[in-house]
């Protein structure tokens, strides 16, 4: 512990204020010295050029150039270096003596890098120990012909200078030097700093520059990645770039001063006032370098996308980002839309209008903010979607390509073409929806309506707004809880879903609810018409008095009115709050602080945003630190508990800081002291981690071989997480719109909860018509701290009828007050409890029970062999095997009826059915004995008739597959198919494709089709066969019955290991049935298990979290792991907390911070894919839609004219109608008859164990 405070000090505190040097005991001598004085000459080379020289441009000059040539000598040489490693031929020689007498150790004596493995050979703490007698070097080249011998190493160097693998990251590098030592002294010689701080200044300037050269750690908690070198000095650069350009501005004379919200503002003094903060930024000693000591300042792309999102958020009403190209686009897009925007206002402005005639530029701006606002909003921020549609517009021949490499691969994703028809419905329905709007809006804002009618068109907009959103976001919402206002028992609107125990029947949508459609349609009315009518009667009154000021005014009301009509089209949940509060504040609080309600409005909605955070950390510290429910991971935690409570105010002003700056506010290693983090995205990762499964397209064929690829069960059963995240993208905006999550908002955190499935959704992006969200699937075999929090969320509180020390009870349907209590003091709150999403049920059964006996272990090679035969018969390539005279001759020896196959390790009475006791193997003839009539029907039921007689081809062609089958079985099974061990891992060799051929059998190498497509699938669907024995054993003696059960399942069924690529294919192709052999290894102990998937719709717990508890515990945990490298698996900080859910969310983290099973990319669900939906709209509004619509009414109208009036058509349209329909439903009947059929056998031949989970957990309990 004491070493590792030490390290924690030394590696994390003195370098954080240094810029990364500090002492490292684990380097050399030389290394520790090299840094020592790189870090000195950069300090005291500008401190003594400002002292010894006069603040002039030639000290400038020489300062920069130093600075410069320094860089480029170090860089270059860090360079070269890594090249000769890189590209270079190590050489040996024998001792070190024999290298001194080398005529090449004479030459080179004076090399600095033979002095510093000298050194570094003289300095090493192993001096005591015998030299080593064989040493490396390289050879440099320096000029054409000249050589230098370096006897140094790879991680020598490395551990003296940060390695930059591209030219361009060390131009950077070079560049960035240059600007620090630019700035830094500019600003001495201007003279903002004096006596003690300008040797604090310089001392700033050494740690930016030796950033560039060496870090040696994450300096602070955002990890470490190739930005966090350029990050200090990037922050010094924008600081003193900012601090000279203030300079520049305040010697400007006669700035302008102005009133706003009746606050006079001078501009020069505002601005004197911001130099001043900048300055003590840079100047305090304890601010800079503390702020990069404590983290408060993140690596600088993720600041970029921070910024960017919170200005285009706050300001222009987008979503939030996804990756820093999607902070940069949605930034420019929302600046170009404001600039024409504000090219219209100022022309419509610019001249005077009276009461009774409204300019049509200023309709046509009107016009276009709707436009534009409808638009962007629709737009998901990230736009790879929306290039990738291009350029298959564009550039179909690239897409081409890429689809045939997919092709290639047998691997088609369907998502991404899913995607790109989302996108275009959306921008079909675009051009029409956005033609109409502006036509509407024109007229509207022409006719004066909202000038003649002034006060009361206002007046009754503003009480139908409070009047529907409090409906839609406060009543219908409550209602639908689980626990209505934390006091009712149960929802008061209820699904038809609520009362069942599980989704009955086959997969369907959850049916749709009259409080749903009421939902919906009173969204779409707030969202389209009424805050599109109280914008725009507030831009024409405020435009009208605009007319008269300045330009300034016209840029504010721009902004504000792009903001308020944005925001209102993606989520306006909580809009008619912040109407009400801008209307009682600026109308009863402050009346005369008002400007325009527009501008209320809009800084209404920014404040109203911050106190909602205010409001969820306020929450979320008072339920951490409840003294009732507090969960002591350590004793640390009971240490700072108490220590906590004397720094409540200091606790409240991080609290206001960090809502301000959107900054996490996390508990120090777990306990019940908070301390603010750095500011992140909405996103909140820096990088974008997403699990990777492991299967046998993506592992080396060794690690195939030589063990099971990705075996463990996170790796396994990640698939169904992954389906699960498509099952959302499919779904989940479409819920959303119908109110099934309850008021949603961009950050938001929920817990989808089933039996085995536990998965933390958090949501990134809330647009109009999309939802970008990440799916995090944590274990199924959770530890015990998960389980607790999991029966936290699964446990109901009906039941509880206590009150205080005694139970009374409690009223009717509703709760007893400690429930009651209990649930308020929570930082989640359960919102649905059957929600259904679209996943497999998943049915188990141990595969060593299944074949304990000989008898069924005899079953199953039968049913081997027999699947052998059916796929040969069904080859396309029988006809050619059966000509190919190398292959009949290879076969020679299975033509003869006296051949016996007597190999003892692979044949026997126990599993053999045609095996003969008194020969001691196997015959022809034996082999025809029991699968000639099979042979025959198989061979029978070919286009082609092949002779399928004793003495055929086709019969001896069968009998060897049957051979090499067996044999390859015994191989794989180690030569031990007596033991049922052995026998179910050769069984499972041959399961996932891993053939061993004998010499004998080397002829099935002719063909490899022979084992792809004949002994491989018969081994799988032998499996199948097999399970069915136990239901319907009638059933599968009869040649026809399993000929067609074969034919069935090689149709409808997937069969094939869980490694296959072809697994994962299947999975996300949403099939309706698959089947697997799982190699499960748990402490030691081996099982196989036949594990059988249905598709269809589960149902889940919708648990909504607190957004900035996991924010907090997420920053947390990044800070104790990655600063505090805090190891220890059993911390207090991922220990069970029952009201924060705190180990399920620490361990949704990305690895290593915490242990997810699987971590999806983001993905974006669009409203139009959700089908329950689309029968309450129609779908899309395109002209598609619309020319089909008028076509199908006047074709209807046409056709019941042509029938009524007589005429001879009738007998052409009316019967042909008839005819038709009569033709449709024939098909269709025999369709539904076939599958019912179908559907019973499955339910017949169903295993006993049934689980429903969107993946299945090993093992699985009896229901």
């Amino acid at each position: 512990m004491g070493s590792q405070v030490v390290q924690t000090l030394r590696q994390g505190v003195w370098a954080s204020l240094t810029g990364g040097w500090y002492y490292d005991p684990e380097q050399n001598k030389f290394n520790n010295s090299c840094h020592l004085y790189l870090w000195i000459f950069l300090l005291m080379l500008p401190l003594s050029l400002h002292l010894a020289l006069p603040p002039t441009t030639m000290a400038l000059s020489i300062y920069c150039t130093s600075i410069t040539v320094f860089f480029v000598l170090i860089k270059l040489a860090n360079y070269r270096l890594h090249v000769m490693f890189d590209q270079g031929e190590a050489l040996v020689r024998s001792s070190l003596s024999d290298l001194s007498k080398a005529p090449e150790k004479k030459s080179n004596a004076s090399d600095p890098c033979l002095q510093e493995e000298d050194s570094l050979d003289e300095s090493s703490e192993t001096s005591t120990q015998e030299r080593p007698t064989r040493k490396l070097y390289y050879k440099l080249r320096l000029f054409p012909g000249k050589w230098v011998n370096i006897l140094y190493d790879r991680l020598t160097l490395l551990a003296l200078l940060d390695r930059n693998q591209e030219v361009l990251e060390n131009l950077v590098a070079i560049f960035m030097g240059f600007l620090v030592s630019f700035l830094g002294f500019l600003l001495l010689n201007r003279g903002c700093f004096q006596d003690f701080w300008v040797f604090q200044f310089c001392l700033v300037i050494a740690s930016c520059q030796y950033s560039l050269l060496k870090v040696r750690r994450p300096l602070h908690s955002s990890g470490h990645n190739q930005l966090v070198a350029y990050s200090r000095a990037a922050y010094f650069c924008l600081f003193c770039s900012l601090i000279w350009l203030l300079e520049q501005v305040l010697q400007t004379k006669d700035l302008p001063v102005s009133t706003l919200y009746g606050v006079t503002i001078a501009c020069h003094d505002a601005l004197h006032l911001l130099r001043d903060l900048l300055l003590g930024t840079v100047r305090i000693t304890y601010c800079f370098p503390i702020t990069f000591l404590v983290g408060l300042l993140p690596q600088v792309n993720t600041f970029t996308i921070y910024l960017l999102e919170q200005i285009d958020m706050h300001f222009f009403g987008g979503t939030a980002a996804t990756g820093l190209h999607s902070a940069i686009y949605s930034i420019l897009r929302s600046l170009v839309a404001l600039s024409l925007l504000y090219g219209f206002c100022f022309g419509a402005l610019k001249e005077p209008w009276d009461e009774q005639h409204t300019p049509a530029l200023f309709s046509g701006f009107c016009g276009l903010l709707v436009v534009f606002s409808y638009h962007l909003s629709r737009q998901s921020s990230n736009p790879s979607t929306l290039l990738s549609l291009i350029k298959s517009k564009l550039v179909p021949g690239l897409v081409d390509n890429e689809e045939d490499e997919e092709v290639e691969s047998h691997i088609k994703d369907p998502l991404p073409e899913k995607l790109q028809n989302s996108m275009k419905e959306i921008l079909m329905s675009d051009i029409v929806v956005c033609s109409v709007a502006y036509i509407l809006t024109f007229a509207l804002t022409a006719s004066t309506v909202f000038l003649s009618l002034k006060p009361f068109v206002t007046i009754v907009l503003y009480a139908l707004a409070g009047t529907v959103g409090l409906v839609t976001h406060y009543l219908i919402p409550q209602l639908r809880k689980h626990h209505p206002w934390l006091w009712l028992s149960h929802p008061v609107l209820k699904t038809k879903e609520f009362h069942q125990f599980e989704p009955r029947g086959q997969p369907a949508d959850a049916v749709l609810m009259w409080f749903e459609r009421l939902y919906v349609g009173l969204l779409c009315f707030e969202k389209y018409v009424v805050y599109p009518a109280i914008v725009l009667s507030a831009l024409t009154n405020d435009g009208f008095s605009l007319s008269h000021r300045k330009s300034g005014d016209v840029l504010l009301t721009t902004v504000a009115g792009l903001k308020l009509l944005r925001s209102s089209f993606c989520d306006p949940s909580f809009q008619f709050l912040t109407l009400l509060f801008t209307l009682i504040f600026f109308h009863f609080d402050c009346p005369r602080a008002s400007e325009s309600f527009l501008l209320d409005f809009f800084l209404m909605s920014i404040i109203f945003h911050k106190m909602r955070e205010l409001l969820l950390k306020l929450h979320f510290i008072l339920v951490y630190m409840a003294p009732w429910q507090i969960a002591w991971g350590s004793a640390f935690h009971a240490f700072a508990q108490p220590f906590a409570v004397p720094h409540s105010a200091m606790l409240l002003l991080q609290t206001l800081l960090t809502t301000i700056f959107y900054t996490p506010l996390s508990p120090f290693l777990g306990s019940a002291i908070f301390i603010s983090s750095y500011p992140r995205p909405v996103k909140f990762w820096e990088r974008n981690y997403n699990t990777k499964r492991i299967d046998n397209s993506n592992s080396r064929l060794v690690s195939q071989v030589d063990k099971e690829t990705g075996c463990d069960d996170n790796n396994l059963n990640s698939i169904f997480y992954e389906y699960l995240t498509r099952s959302l993208q499919h779904s989940l905006c479409g819920d959303l719109l119908l109110g099934r999550w309850g008021n949603c908002s961009a950050g938001d955190c929920f817990i989808l909860a089933s039996d085995y499935l536990n998965a933390l959704v958090h949501l990134i992006e809330i647009g109009n018509g999309l939802v970008t969200f990440q799916l995090r699937g944590l274990e199924f075999r959770g530890t015990y701290c998960q389980q607790r929090e999991v029966e936290a969320i699964t446990e109901g509180v009906e039941e509880d009828e206590a009150c205080c020390c005694c139970e009374p009870g409690h009223l009717p349907h509703v709760l007893s007050c400690n429930a009651a209590f209990n649930l308020r003091w929570l930082a989640w709150e359960v919102t649905a409890t059957k929600y259904l999403l679209e996943g497999y049920s998943i049915s188990e059964n141990n595969a060593a029970t299944m074949l304990q006996v000989y008898d069924l272990r005899k079953l199953l090679v039968t049913y081997y062999l027999k699947c052998i035969i059916y796929f040969l018969a069904q080859s396309p390539k029988l006809q050619g095997w059966l000509q190919d005279s190398s292959l009949q001759e290879a076969l020679q020896s299975y033509t003869k009826w006296h051949h016996i196959e007597r190999d003892p390790q692979v044949f026997s009475v126990k599993i053999d059915e045609d095996y003969v006791h008194c020969l001691q193997g196997v015959t022809r003839a034996s082999f025809c004995n029991v699968h000639l009539e099979w042979l025959q029907y198989c061979a029978g039921k070919m286009e082609t008739p092949v002779p399928s007689d004793e003495d055929s081809t086709l019969v001896t062609l069968a009998y060897a597959l049957s051979v090499l089958g067996r044999r390859s079985l015994g191989t794989a099974s180690h030569n031990m198919s007596n033991s049922l061990e052995s026998f179910l891992y050769g069984f499972n060799t041959l399961f996932k494709g891993d053939f061993r051929i004998a010499t004998k059998d080397e002829w099935v190498f002719a063909d490899m089709d022979l084992l792809q497509k004949v002994v491989a699938p018969a081994v799988r669907m032998s499996l199948k066969l097999h399970q069915d024995h136990f239901t319907c054993l009638e059933e599968t003696e009869e040649a026809s019955v399993l000929y067609d059960a074969i034919t069935t399942y090689r149709s409808s069924l997937v069969i094939c290991h869980e490694s296959d690529p072809a697994w994962r294919e299947a999975v996300l192709s949403s099939r309706d049935t698959l089947l697997t052999l799982r190699h499960m290894m748990d402490e030691g102990a081996d099982e196989y298990k036949v594990i059988m998937l249905y598709k269809r719709h589960l149902s889940f717990k919708v648990i909504k979290i607190n957004k900035e508890c996991v924010r907090g515990l997420w920053a947390g945990q990044q800070q104790e792991l990655v600063f505090l490298r805090n190891r220890n698996p059993e911390r207090g900080s991922i220990q069970n907390s029952k009201q924060a859910l705190r180990n399920m969310v620490n361990s949704s983290c990305d690895q290593p911070l915490g242990y997810p099973m699987y971590v999806s990319p983001l993905t974006t669900s669009y409203a139009g894919t959700h089908r329950t939906l689309r029968t309450i709209g129609g779908g899309a509004l395109t002209m598609d839609a619309i020319r089909s619509w008028l076509c199908s009414k006047w074709v209807r109208k046409d056709n019941l004219t042509s029938c009524n009036s007589g005429v001879n058509m009738e007998d052409v349209d009316c019967a042909a109608g008839g005819s038709s329909s009569l033709s449709n439903n024939h098909p269709s009947s025999m369709t539904s008859n076939s599958l019912s059929l179908y559907q019973h056998r499955t339910r017949t031949t169903r295993p006993h164990r049934h689980h429903n989970a969107g993946g299945g957990a090993i093992p699985w309990s009896h229901r």
